[in-house]
């Protein structure tokens, strides 16, 4: 089992530093399928997942919802018909922070229960 899945996220401050490249490869490497990019000069994380229709991207969306209030952390999340797609960053550090790994790591196991 990922450790990151028994992990907490974190208070993050304008002032916690960004993961170094190093941190950044061995975390993206304990999180199968996810990718790293850039949006708006900003590293971020993503990974979409599939389902067989609205009723279960929606059902997943609200459980990634859930974990996200409870570790109050929080992603952008697209919806579609049979696919949601989650990204995590930490906006007060204008990139990534260990509780997007962790998070990112808690979504996938929402699939595994």
């Amino acid at each position: 089992m990922n450790e990151l899945i028994q992990m907490h996220a974190s208070l993050v401050t304008a002032s916690t530093p960004k993961l170094s490249r190093k941190e950044l490869s061995g975390l993206i490497a304990k999180l199968p399928a996810w990718e790293m990019h850039t949006k708006k000069g900003e590293l971020r994380i993503e990974k979409s997942f599939a389902f067989k229709d609205f009723d279960h991207a929606v059902a997943f969306t609200n459980q990634v919802a859930q974990i996200a209030n409870a570790e109050n952390h929080h992603p952008a999340i697209l919806t579609e018909w049979g696919k949601v797609t989650v990204t995590w960053w930490t906006h007060k550090v204008k990139g990534l922070s260990y509780n997007d790994f962790i998070l990112a790591a808690k979504t996938d196991a929402l699939l595994e229960k």
